[in-house]
């Protein structure tokens, strides 16, 4: 055999198997790519659990508020508001009641979560809540507690505890939440700030002697609560579909609308019973609602930015006002009683003043006397003289 024909053979006996190799390796990654199915490590099986948001730990910790000190603060207040679902502004919270698309309403994400083990709840305290462990809740009695039916789960692999159907989650059940707002006044920056810090889903049942009762069911933390929220988007007006917004930036922009049932104080009661009149209680909560928001105005100090455009301003009013665009003086209405008062008088000072004579241009007249052909020649009058006696 030509040596030639060999060195071909041995060059072919290197290059095939290199060549194998690449083939097997585009089939593997085209498998990959068209979602084949390929063994999983456990930290991305931990991560990626069936049908759940992810959220991880550098998410969770992105979301964490970190309190504000209080030597740093000046003013703090804790301020427990009511959430009606059936207010117009707050209808994000509830709809859609069913899972579409995978969107959930705020319910089936915090009661969800839960019941999975993904965030901790809290035992509802009236007014005293603590957040630790010695008040978490266990999942199981607060199933119990409030009728809701489910089965035992196997919990292995990330799995639920519990095995809930989807028809006995008592969405539609909840028509209320309360949270827990705290109102800081920070020194440092002269501003007002608001945060959230729990949340309640409350539910609404039959009273046993007629009417509706509300059971408040658990309290979550917001922070813990707030990965989650910022993955769901919802649309906030029906005239626009688009969902611009999260549930995150529906509360931290303060979209919803919420009432004042109570304040932290040194008695531990509810606006209700601290004001048992309707009217009363009303002009309480908007007495707090005002003082929220308008403390610290007084200490406010404009930045440059902010201060030359109050002299713009100024000085364009200036400007309007000496070009005549101003609005005119006003003019001052009198009595008409009083206006025909006056003139009553003033007619009847001018009839007790004499007439005046009217002046003319023309000359006045001047008496014609006849003159007669014998007249003395003194300054005294002319007589008859036939009547005269001689």
């Amino acid at each position: 055999m030509p040596a030639k024909n060999i060195t071909d053979m041995k060059l072919i006996r290197h290059i095939l198997p290199v060549m194998l190799l690449a083939m097997a390796g585009i089939a593997a990654v085209a498998q990959v790519e068209q979602g084949g199915v390929r063994r999983r490590s456990d930290r991305e099986r931990k991560r990626t659990e069936a049908g759940t948001p992810q959220v991880s730990e550098r998410m969770q910790d992105f979301y964490k508020v970190t309190p504000t000190h209080d030597a740093d603060l000046e003013y703090m207040r804790t301020i427990y508001r009511r959430i009606d679902l059936n207010e117009k502004e707050n209808a994000p919270l509830y709809f859609p009641e069913d899972v579409i698309d995978g969107q959930e309403n705020l319910f089936r994400i915090l009661f969800n979560r839960v019941v999975e083990g993904k965030l901790p709840a809290y035992e509802y305290l009236d007014g005293r809540e603590v957040f630790s462990d010695k008040y978490l809740i266990k999942i199981d009695e607060m199933l119990d507690r409030f009728g809701i039916y489910y089965t035992s789960g196997s919990g292995s692999r990330g799995g639920s505890k519990y095995n809930i159907e989807e028809a006995d989650v008592p969405t539609s059940q909840v028509l209320n939440y309360y949270i827990i707002e705290k109102w800081e006044y920070d020194r440092r920056t002269n501003h007002m700030t608001t945060r959230i810090e729990a949340i309640c889903p409350v539910l609404t049942r039959s009273a046993d002697y007629g009417g509706e009762a509300r059971y408040p069911m658990f309290w979550v933390k917001f922070d813990a609560l707030r990965p989650y929220l910022a993955q769901q988007y919802v649309f906030l007006d029906d005239d626009n579909n688009l969902a611009h917004y999260s549930l995150d930036d529906y509360f931290n922009l303060g979209m919803y609308k919420g009432e004042i049932y109570k304040t932290q104080n040194l008695r531990n009661l509810s606006m209700a019973q601290m004001f048992p009149d309707e009217d009363d209680m009303k002009q309480a909560q908007d007495s707090i609602d005002r003082r929220l928001r308008e403390y610290g105005k007084d200490r406010w100090v404009p930045t440059r930015e902010e201060y030359l455009a109050m002299r713009e301003k100024e000085a364009a009013a200036k400007k309007k006002n000496v070009k005549g665009d101003s609005l005119p003086d006003r003019t001052v209405m009198e009595d008409p009683s009083a206006i025909e008062d006056d003139n009553d008088s003033s007619v009847a000072s001018e009839s007790k003043r004499p007439a005046k004579k009217r002046a003319t241009s023309r000359k006045p007249r001047t008496a014609k006397v006849k003159s007669s052909s014998s007249s003395s020649s003194g300054s005294g009058a002319s007589r008859s003289v036939r009547r005269r006696k001689r």
